[in-house]
């Protein structure tokens, strides 16, 4: 299962004579955490360590909750969030005398997948509520086939397990037969593989091998789909801002990393990798 927690190691994503230059960096940031950022944050490490030399950046996912308990850790430079900090974590950096700087990178419309053969094409915040709390079981209760319905989920250490149960199931439970994956990449891979799965991954995981879904936020009467445009006018309901955060006290180390993902370059491989840019 190793391809499902990408690792980006600097020297190795290089030519030999880039690899050296590298290894002769003057500074060397870590970025560790969500699954969602994860490749944006590689594709721009890849750019602006061609770009500056004397860079030298580590990508890791795992999780926002990974992200966040190594920053706490203090063994990551910068943890990748696709959700706010919780009090408590806000209370443990406190306790640290840890001042917490939050930088919104990019926005993402978290998209609800099915498998390709699956009929259903669209369903209501209320049904998807009741989906992923165990309420409705089978496909036909939705006006799909006479089919039990296989919900995958992130594990509870994802920022998007968390933003989908505050957003989507109203800060409700999920059932516990839901099936929870380590990875992005690993519930992509299983709703194209099995026939009644659904599940909800970060806009740049969505491939031909699974069918987004339509959601509506009004009961039913107007149902949109997930995309740059629609989470960029604001229409597609369940969009979010993507983070990067930091300690003040590296802020002067992290500031070339977070330069260019604010910059112009950093903001059109926002849109080459399927999320949205700032503006």
């Amino acid at each position: 299962m190793l391809p499902l927690i990408s690792v980006l190691s600097c020297g190795k994503a290089k030519t030999e004579d880039k690899g050296a230059a590298n290894a002769s960096a003057t500074t060397s940031v870590t970025i560790k955490g969500s699954d969602t950022v994860l490749p944006l944050a590689q594709k721009e490490a890849e750019e602006l360590m061609q770009a500056d030399a004397s860079v030298s950046v580590t990508v890791v996912g795992g999780g926002t909750g990974v992200g966040l308990t190594a920053l706490i850790d203090g063994t990551t430079d910068i943890a990748m969030a696709s959700r706010d900090m919780k009090t408590e974590e806000k209370l443990k950096f406190s306790e640290m005398n840890k001042e917490i700087e939050e930088v919104v990178i990019a926005y993402d419309a978290l998209t609800v997948i099915v498998n390709p053969a699956n009929k259903v094409s669209q369903l209501t915040r209320e049904q998807l509520e009741k989906i992923f709390t165990g309420e409705i079981k089978n496909w036909k209760e939705v006006g799909g086939e006479d089919a039990k319905i296989v919900a995958y989920s992130r594990e509870s250490s994802s920022g998007t397990y968390e933003f989908f149960k505050d957003e989507v199931l109203d800060k409700k439970n999920y059932a516990s037969n839901i099936l929870s994956l380590p990875a992005t990449g690993a519930i992509v891979q299983a709703i194209g593989q099995t026939k009644g799965a659904i599940g909800y991954i970060g806009l740049a995981y969505e491939t031909k091998e699974v069918k987004q879904l339509l959601v509506s936020y009004d009961q039913g009467k107007t149902f949109i789909a997930p995309s740059v445009a629609s989470a960029k006018d604001k229409t597609y309901p369940i969009s979010r801002p993507l983070f990067y955060m930091f300690d003040k006290k590296n802020a002067s180390k992290v500031k070339t990393v977070v330069d260019f993902a604010l910059s112009d370059a950093g903001q059109k491989i926002v849109s080459e990798v399927g999320y949205v840019p700032l503006k």
